[in-house]
C-alpha cells in the first residue's frame, strides 16, 4: 500500500471543492485513479458546506464552545480539558469542531460525510471513467489511554469499511469467533498521519495498492456498535439511551 499526499493552496470556506478536487488530480496520471481510495480531510468538506461558526465575543470563549458543542453533539460529558461527546455513533472530542486552520472561525464536521463521499465518488466515476475508487473523508480522535492523535473515517464510498472473519479459520484452524478488521479508520489513521495536523496544506491523499474489496454501495453502520455491546462497556455502564420528540437517539449519563 503506498500513499501519496497533495500539497495545496488554502481552501476557504464556501469554494467549490468539486472544482478544487479536479484541479489537484491533474497531476495525477488517470490510470492511477482505478482501484485507489481518496482522502479528503474533513474540514475542508465541512467549509465548502459553509459549516462554520463565527467567535462570538460577546460571551466567553468556554460558553460559546459549551453551545455549539451542545447543538452539534448526541451526548456530552465535562471532562478536565474538554468536553466529551458522542456524535454520529462516535466518541470524540468536543462533537468534531475545530478552530486550528480555521481562519478565526469555528469549523464544524460535514453535515452528513458517507452523503458527501458518495456525491464526489459518483462525480469523479464519471469524471474520470474508473468504477473502483473509493472516497475517504477523514478527522481525528484520541484514543483513551494514549498520548496524540489518530486520523479517522467519519465517511467513505466505494468500499467495505469493516473485514469481517469471523466463522473463518485461524493458521492453526480455530474458528474465529469476534475478529474484524476496521478498514476504513485503519487507512484513515495511514492517511492522516502522512498528511499531517499542522502547517502541512496536504488536505488529499492517494492511496493505492490498498487491501480493500471495493463496492458500489456501502454499509453507513457497518462500523457502528451499540454502547451496551461494546468492549468498552464497563465504562458505559451508566449510559441511558433515551428517545427525544424527534425520534433521535441519544446517550446520557
Amino acid at each position: 500500500m503506498k500513499i501519496k499526499t497533495i500539497k495545496t493552496r488554502i481552501f476557504r470556506e464556501n469554494e467549490n471543492l468539486m472544482e478544487f478536487i479536479l484541479k489537484y488530480l491533474k497531476k495525477i496520471p488517470k490510470k492511477n485513479l482505478e482501484q485507489s481510495i481518496l482522502v479528503i480531510t474533513s474540514k475542508i468538506v465541512a467549509l465548502s458546506e459553509g459549516r462554520t461558526k463565527e467567535i462570538d465575543k460577546s460571551i466567553s470563549h468556554d460558553k460559546m464552545r459549551e453551545k455549539i458543542i451542545k447543538a452539534e453533539s448526541e451526548y456530552m460529558l465535562r471532562t478536565k480539558y474538554t468536553w466529551l461527546t458522542i456524535k454520529d455513533g462516535m466518541v470524540m472530542a468536543s462533537a468534531g469542531i475545530d478552530e486550528s486552520n480555521a481562519d478565526n472561525k469555528i469549523v464544524l464536521l460535514p453535515k452528513d460525510s458517507f452523503q458527501a463521499a458518495h456525491l464526489i465518488r459518483k462525480k469523479l466515476v464519471k469524471e474520470y471513467k474508473v468504477k473502483n475508487l473509493g472516497i475517504l473523508i477523514t478527522d481525528s480522535r484520541l484514543l483513551p489511554l494514549r498520548a496524540g492523535i489518530v486520523g479517522a473515517a467519519v465517511g467513505y464510498a466505494g468500499f467495505k469499511g469493516v473485514r469481517d472473519y469471523r466463522g473463518t479459520p485461524d493458521i492453526f484452524r480455530r474458528i474465529l469467533k469476534l475478529s474484524r478488521t476496521d478498514v476504513a479508520d485503519g487507512l484513515a489513521t495511514a492517511a492522516v498521519l502522512c498528511m499531517g495536523e499542522g502547517k502541512e496544506r496536504q488536505p488529499l491523499a492517494l492511496i493505492t495498492n490498498a487491501p480493500v474489496e471495493f463496492v458500489e454501495k456501502v454499509n453507513k453502520k457497518e462500523l457502528y456498535i451499540d454502547p451496551r455491546e461494546d468492549l468498552y462497556q464497563p465504562l458505559f455502564a451508566r449510559i441511558k439511551k433515551i428517545k427525544n420528540i424527534k425520534s433521535k437517539n441519544y446517550y446520557r449519563f
